[in-house]
């Protein structure tokens, strides 16, 4: 594994998937300090998605740079053989599991931490048994395997109603009054979580996080996809709210301290009410190419206030015009794409 010196200089552009990676998984100084709190093994749930591969590496590489022996074990299903080798390339343990099934689970060694990241959202519509199954009986599982463990559950924005544009965004006492099958299977699963810390005592922190991103998908590469092709971006849903994922990996992976029974909770995002038509104009500086619009932006949106994990933990380190230049550039240079779509366009919940 290659060693990573902490917070150097961020890059003015990024031309590879090892350059991104690499960033990805640099820890920040406030992360490597946080991680000598947390004992080894560090089992990471889900580890397979979008954000479990460079997670991994972060827990790894921070620990590294605190000179600590830690074992990072990630459990998934490992569909994409790639992420599970270079996982293990870079230092990581790898187990096959799937956490709907009890004794799949029980193959995972015992651990005082667990970051769980399990959860279905897309194809909803279409298996809706599915997605309530993954978001519902994967964490009565979880935490029947791990009762006193610390555990940093992630869950969604969408877990919200949309709230009006002027609001700054829905707090995390704000109702739980979704619309859709997949945001309300979001909102059981916390309820799961919630009930059996509170039988089990078990410490659990939930994060709802909106959106992550970063080059090979998520809100910003989608606009950027749109501008740069000419295809007509809607502005009906015309606010949001992201976090660069390197950002967000270090957000969760410290929060670890933050779990308590009944769960604490907390959303998990950047600190600004994004406009839709001004990002895309921003893009559209970068790639050369004015974006086209349709129809008119509603008043409303899914949005949410980060302000008390950010009081906590510190406010995302990256610029907003960093990422958006990467994004920018990484679609203009043809880079590869993961082909998993946010649809936050999607007002009626229907994924």
């Amino acid at each position: 594994m290659t060693s990573i010196d902490a917070q150097p200089n961020p890059p003015n552009l990024i031309n590879s998937e090892a350059e991104l990676d690499a960033l990805l998984t640099r820890p920040g100084l406030k992360t490597i300090e946080a991680i000598g709190s947390v004992s080894s093994p560090l089992v990471i749930l889900g580890a397979g998605g979008k954000m479990g591969p460079t997670l991994a590496v972060l827990a790894k590489r921070a620990a590294l740079q605190a000179g600590r022996s830690l074992r990072v074990v990630a459990a998934s299903r490992f569909s994409d053989v790639s992420t599970r080798k270079w996982l293990e390339n870079e230092g990581v343990e790898t187990h096959q599991t799937d956490v709907l099934e009890p004794d799949s689970l029980r193959e995972l060694p015992d651990t005082d931490n667990v970051i769980y990241l399990v959860g279905l959202k897309f194809g909803t519509q279409d298996n809706p048994s599915l997605t309530w199954a993954v978001n519902t009986l994967a964490p009565a599982h979880a935490v029947a395997r791990y009762p006193g463990a610390r555990i940093v559950a992630l869950s969604t924005g969408n877990v919200y109603p949309l709230s009006p544009v002027t609001e700054g965004g829905s707090i995390e006492t704000a109702p739980l009054t979704p619309l859709g099958e997949y945001a309300n299977a979001a909102v059981a699963r916390e309820r799961v979580f919630e009930y059996l810390s509170r039988k089990h005592r078990t410490p659990i922190v939930i994060l709802r996080l909106n959106y992550a991103v970063e080059l090979r998908y998520g809100v910003l590469f989608e606009l950027a996809r749109k501008v740069h092709d000419g295809i007509p971006i809607p502005l009906e849903n015309g606010f949001f709210n992201c976090i660069w994922q390197g950002d967000a990996n270090e957000l969760i992976l410290r929060s670890l301290a933050l779990a308590a029974s009944p769960p604490s909770v907390f959303n998990l995002t950047g600190t600004e009410t994004l406009s839709v038509r001004s990002i895309a104009l921003a893009l559209g500086e970068h790639l050369g190419r004015a974006p086209i619009f349709e129809g008119s932006t509603a008043s409303d949106a899914l949005l949410s206030n980060a302000s008390r994990l950010h009081k906590l933990l510190g406010n995302p380190t990256t610029p907003l015009n960093s990422f958006l230049r990467w994004t920018a550039h990484w679609v203009r240079i043809g880079g590869r794409a993961l082909g998993k779509s946010t649809k936050f366009e999607v007002r009626d919940g229907r994924y």
